[in-house]
């Protein structure tokens, strides 16, 4: 269950600097030319703070609860993610992910993780996806510094069968096996699953309406508290407490629905005078879901001329005869 949630806001700065930074790398500017990024606003925290904030408040209220490992993408896969996140839970493991572009040292000599891989490839190795369906990946491993964390990191190299590249997983744990740290990961997505269905089912991207932080939090809220009521819906809770797999939230909400409309039907038969109270019904339906005019059409558009006015060709043709030729 989610029992977290922050939102992310770039200090405008720093959004103004990357915008004269990229327009002028465009023009070719070199970097000593080009204005320093602006110091950290602390009334704009990054997103590796904010992670650490939310983890260092779920320890708080939820004290009793065991961690075996902290799962997160490649955006958080810095030195300083990977260590706090580590010591707040008295250094379980973290898993997360490095590009390939990452440089580690190998003896005396630094390079890409994706070179040194490139000359060690991997194994094939059966590996269950969260717990459930075994597929078979190329997985190769090995225990290295890496530059950027000033420490060794156990490092992944993991490609799926319909993949054509690498991806690269660190652990900050150098004791897990490579195949436990690999299922591990795989536990992450579970929080993809969430958004999808807060997106999808629960209204936190069609039913948004006010824009800016307040309005992520107004919508996001109402979509958990509709997440919150169908993981009460009676058979959602029989499913939980016979121990079985839960009922997805696009099924319970299309369950819902039909029971909507048996209802709404069995009311109608049920009355005294069907066809007038279907008929009001009706007419309830429309005005709630009424038809909206299209603005991609033109029709009934004031679209003006469109074309030369006659009596301005002569003016526009002495403008051209006097403005002078420059050539070289």
């Amino acid at each position: 269950m989610p029992v977290g949630v922050v939102f992310y806001q770039p200090a405008p700065e720093i959004s103004a600097w990357y915008r004269t930074d990229n327009a002028l790398k465009k023009q070719g500017v070199p970097t000593p030319q080009r204005p320093r990024k602006p110091a950290p606003n602390p009334q704009y925290p990054t997103t590796e703070q904010l992670a650490l904030r939310l983890l260092e408040t779920f320890k708080a209220q939820h004290p009793d609860v065991r961690i075996h490992a902290v799962m997160a993408d490649a955006l958080y896969g810095t030195a300083t993610c990977v260590e706090g996140a580590s010591a707040l839970f008295r250094g379980v493991q973290v898993i997360s992910q490095i590009r390939s572009h990452q440089n580690i040292r190998v003896g005396k000599r630094d390079q890409h993780v994706a070179d040194y891989f490139a000359t060690h490839p991997g194994t094939p190795y059966s590996i269950r996806i969260r717990g459930g369906e075994e597929v078979v990946a190329i997985v190769g491993s090995a225990r290295l510094y890496v530059c950027a964390h000033k420490t060794k990191r156990f490092i992944v190299a993991i490609k799926y069968e319909a993949e054509e590249t690498y991806r690269y997983l660190i652990a900050s744990d150098l004791s897990w096996r490579t195949r436990d740290i690999v299922q591990g990961h795989t536990m992450r997505w579970l929080v993809e699953g969430f958004i999808q269905d807060w997106k999808s089912y629960e209204g936190w991207s069609q039913l948004t309406k006010q824009p800016g932080d307040a309005g992520a939090r107004h919508s996001v809220i109402l979509s958990l508290l509709v997440d919150h009521r169908l993981f009460r819906h009676p058979d959602q809770q029989r499913q939980l407490k016979n121990n079985l797999p839960a009922y997805t939230v696009g099924s319970l909400r299309a369950n819902v629905q039909v029971e909507c409309l048996v209802d709404v039907i069995a009311d109608l038969v049920s009355s005294d005078n069907p066809q007038d109270k279907l008929k009001r019904f009706t007419q309830a339906l429309h005005e709630v879901f009424a038809l909206g005019h299209s603005k991609k059409h033109m029709i009934q558009r004031q679209l003006g001329r469109l074309e030369p006015t006659p009596s301005l060709k002569y003016r526009a043709h002495e403008v051209m005869r006097t403005t002078p030729v420059m050539s070289t």
